[in-house]
């Protein structure tokens, strides 16, 4: 045969097969696009960024009933803490849970948007706190889960001769974007000599900052030596890092040491030199016992040796404020206020 006119492999096939091939391959072609389709609809339905804040609940030696599908989804364990959820860095303990979403939405495609409530006495541990409380309502969409009906707080030092903080409140809310929690209402702080008072106590675990707030009132926080001595500090807002045992009063600063009375604007206080800072305009400190009034810029007082002296406004202090500070404020452009 003349290799002019062999057939190519093309032509050897015959046209109708050729038509069935084509249409196999793009058949095929429309099953794996409706696939990957149907794979992205169904998926998790949650956005990657807030992936974190979906919750998994474990009732496994327990009870499920309810709506499986719908919800809500009751869990219940006879154990006090035989349930166990998970959302990011948090662990919810209790002996029932109840998962439910939005209306009419499968819960399997409400990831996201769902609340999960937890009754019957629960504990929450993240990284090194702990608490417990009556009840607890995670709210996916948010990302804040609130201890309610009185809660108590510990949080272990890093240091295992440091001091454990406990903190008392109506209620604590932890945010799973973050390392903060945020106790509110008649709010109580221990840790090692210190005490302290407020309405409302913001926690920041990566830096053991606690920043305690009052509204129309003043924080109290005191300190209590070996002798039986009571130094007291209120302000309108008291920054404790809770390990160092230091602490940033700021806003209307009184400090009570015996009979000597320093006022003025803010305080530093470290509680292992036993030495407050404090700056007005001007700082004021009286010793009615002694009939001494000392005034200025900046004072130092000296708590284990009863004294105080004024020192040069205009040097920069030696206490580095951005320790105080959280990680948003540093990160502002005004990062001189909190």
């Amino acid at each position: 045969m003349n290799d002019s006119i062999r057939p190519t492999r093309h032509d050897s096939f015959p046209a109708a097969h050729r038509g069935v091939h084509l249409l196999g391959v793009s058949f095929i072609l429309i099953i794996v696009a409706l696939f990957a389709w149907a794979s992205a609809q169904e998926g998790d339905g949650v956005d990657p960024d807030l992936e974190r804040r979906v919750i998994t609940i474990d009732s496994s030696g327990g009870t499920q009933s309810g709506n499986l599908r719908f919800g809500p989804i009751v869990y219940e364990h006879p154990d006090p803490f035989g349930i166990t959820a998970t959302v990011s860095t948090l662990t919810i303990f209790g002996p029932r849970a109840e998962l439910s979403g939005p209306e009419d939405t499968l819960l399997s495609q409400a990831k996201g948007s769902r609340t999960a409530v937890f009754d019957g006495g629960v504990r929450v541990v993240r990284d090194q706190l702990e608490a417990e409380g009556p009840g607890l309502v995670y709210e996916e969409t948010t990302g804040l889960g609130v201890l309610s009906g009185g809660s108590s707080v510990e949080i272990a030092p890093d240091d295992p001769d440091g001091d454990v903080t406990f903190i008392d409140a109506l209620s604590v809310e932890f945010d799973v974007d973050t390392d903060r929690s945020i106790n509110r209402g008649d709010v109580r702080l221990r840790t090692g000599s210190q005490r302290a008072e407020s309405d409302a106590l913001e926690y920041d675990e990566s830096k053991d900052l606690a920043v305690l707030t009052c509204d129309g009132g003043s924080c109290i926080i005191t300190r209590e030596d070996d002798e039986g001595n009571t130094l007291v500090i209120t302000a309108q807002e008291i920054r404790v890092l809770t390990q160092e045992e230091r602490l940033w009063a700021r806003g209307a600063v009184t400090v009570v040491d015996g009979d000597l009375v320093t006022t003025g604007d803010e305080a530093i206080y470290d509680d292992a030199l036993q030495l407050a800072e404090i700056t007005g305009s001007p700082a004021v400190s009286v010793n009615e016992a002694d009939g001494v009034t000392l005034e200025s810029d900046r004072i130092l007082q000296d708590v284990e040796f009863d004294f105080v002296e004024a020192i040069d406004a205009s040097q920069a202090s030696d206490v580095d404020l951005d320790a105080f500070r959280f990680d948003e404020e540093l990160a502002s452009s005004d990062s001189s206020a909190p």
